[in-house]
Parts: C-alpha cells; structure tokens; sequence
C-alpha cells in the first residue's frame, strides 16, 4: 500500500479517475490533508463513506516518529525514525524573516564530501516522498508554528532522488496543499549537471544553490569527488545557461575550512570564477564534528574572505551560525544515535 501523502495533487486526480470518481474529489481530500490537518481518513466529513473504505484499503496514513528533538539557540534539531528503522534529520531555523526547514532528501549521501558527516555514512536509500512531506507536518504540529521557508539541504543529494523531490515541490506549492511559495523552497545540490539541466527546463520558480565549496578543481577534488564528474569548467557553463534560461539568482554555498579553502588567494580566485554571474555567494562557517578533521576557519579569516569578494563586486553574505550546540551538523544527531 502506498502513503498518501506521497501522492501530488495531479497523481491523486488520476487515481480518483481510475477508480470512478470524479477527480475534484482529490481537491477535497488535499484540503483535509494540508489546510485541516486530519489524522484519519473517516474524519473527511465531505467524502462519501464508500469512497472513504475504498481510500483506507488503498492508503496508509503513517507518519515516521520523532525520536529525539534538540534545542538551542533559535533552532530546533529533529530526529525521525522511518518504518524501516532507519534515521534521517530535520532542522528548523528560527529567523527574523520566517521559520526555515532544512529537510533530509536521503538516508545517507553517496557525494561523498570529505567535510560532510554524511557523506561518511554513506546513502542507504532515497526518501518517499511522503517521507519529506511529513518531516514538515510533524514538526509543524510539533511546535504549533507555520513553516515559511524550506531548504532541501539536509542528509542526501536532492538531485540523487531527482523524481522524489520534484513531487514533494509540488506538494509544497500547491494552493490547495501546503500552499508555500516556490520562491521560498530552494534545492541544495552538489552540482549533478543532467538534473540541473532537466531541472531548469521545468521552470518552477524555485531557489537553486550550489555547494561549490572551492574555486579550483585541485581544491575542489581533494574535498568534493562529484568534481571529478562534473569539473568546473563543465559546471559553470551549465550554471550561467541555467541563469539564462531561468532569470533565476543562484546561491553558491561556500564552507569556510581553515587552511583548506580560506585563504586570500582562494578568494581571488572564487571571485574571478564567479565574475558577471546573477548569483551571491553565502559564507558558511563549518560545523565542526568529532570524526573528521577539517576545522572551522578562525573569525579574522572568514571576514577577510568577505571583504576581498565585496571589493571585487561579490555580492556575498556570512551566514548566521545555527545550532553548535544541537549537533546540526549535517548528519550528525543521526551518526550519534545510531553509532551509541
């Protein structure tokens, strides 16, 4: 049986339509599952009872079970244990813009970033969709607050399970399901040049950043195996057509690890990399965890690096630190449980 709340607004019309009914029925049933929040398919008050038997013969309603919650400074740091036992992470980030949800794409990541908790771990499976979904709906019902933004840029590559996360975009922006504006979703992706190109024909007005992390191949080897792959001289090019096709802003997210990738010359070089581009670079100070060794950069060198982009025209910002305190390290709060 599959879950409901992996099945789009366009999906659930068709299975209405393959089982007789008419297919507005799929509008009711969104509306009682995104704006009413029922927990049962007999609380579908407008559904006829036959219909509803025929719903809960062919639907499960399971949501997976918060098992451990964090809490620090302006963040919120959950655990889920999925049906199959195993665990992945949702963080959200309270801002003066909005409440943010860093969702989880994959159990696990096969990117294999030497800096990533994650990606030590390596990918056990995808996500269902309904898996992200409900990372939404449970922490929303948690906290009794409305989630305004969402990043896929928690354990996994989002482009890895590309057909996955393009369904649960659309869950998220429909107006008769979540409702939340494609302009405050953004995907996070190391740079799997096939899906962004098949990405920018759908045209969804949705945010595209790139964990770029180095200005160089040699650099960018060294701490990101997908370079080898899709090298910057193939990723770029791809990433001003998207700017072209799109009129779509990029982000380009950029870990700051000392002596790695901080350095002035670094700088210099993402600055001229970049140059003429519709994008800004976001300045990551590293979270640091106990089983790799890569440390964050010192404060004067993360400011120096800020300052060089500004002076060469960068648009470019710090971001603001989250959640130390509450292992949000990406994969980690999972590493820990499972690793006790």
């Amino acid at each position: 049986m599959k879950n409901i709340y992996g099945y789009t607004l366009e999906k659930l019309e068709a299975y209405f339509e393959s089982i007789g009914e008419k297919k507005f029925k799929a509008v009711q049933v969104f509306e009682w599952l995104y704006k009413k929040r029922v927990k049962s398919f007999d609380e579908m008050a407008n559904i006829k009872k036959e219909t509803i038997e025929k719903m809960k013969n062919d639907f499960l309603m399971e949501s997976p079970v918060i098992t451990t919650k964090k809490v620090g400074k302006d963040v919120c740091k959950y655990l889920f244990t999925l049906e199959d036992n195993e665990h992945v992470e949702a963080v959200l980030m309270f801002h003066d813009y909005g409440n943010s949800l860093c969702v989880s794409t994959q159990v696990g990541c096969n990117m294999g970033c030497k800096f990533c908790e994650s990606g030590r771990r390596r990918k056990v499976r995808d996500l269902k969709v309904e898996e992200m979904v409900l990372q939404l709906l449970r922490i929303e019902e948690d906290l009794n607050k409305r989630i305004t933004h969402v990043v896929l840029m928690g354990i996994g590559e989002p482009f890895d399970n590309y057909e996955n996360v393009i369904d649960f975009i659309d869950i998220l922006n429909t107006g008769k399901g979540i409702d939340l504006g494609a302009r405050h979703i953004t995907i996070s992706t190391s740079g799997i040049l096939p899906k962004i190109r098949m990405f920018m024909e759908t045209k969804k007005q949705v945010n595209l950043a790139i964990s770029l992390h180095a200005p160089t191949n040699d650099i960018r080897n060294k701490i990101m195996p997908i370079n080898q792959a899709y090298p910057l001289e193939e990723l770029i090019p791809t990433l001003k057509e998207y700017i072209k096709k799109t009129n779509r802003r990029l982000t380009f997210e950029y870990i700051l690890l000392d002596g790695i990738n901080d350095t002035e010359e670094c700088a210099m070089k993402l600055a001229c990399l970049i140059k003429g581009m519709n994008a800004y670079v976001n300045l990551i100070p590293y979270n640091e965890t106990s089983h790799i060794e890569f440390k964050k950069s010192k404060s004067e060198n993360i400011q120096k690096f800020y300052d060089l982009l500004k002076e060469k025209n960068i648009q470019v910002t710090i971001r603001r630190e989250f959640g130390s305190e509450v292992d949000a390290a990406c994969g980690q709060l999972r590493s820990k449980y499972e690793e006790a």
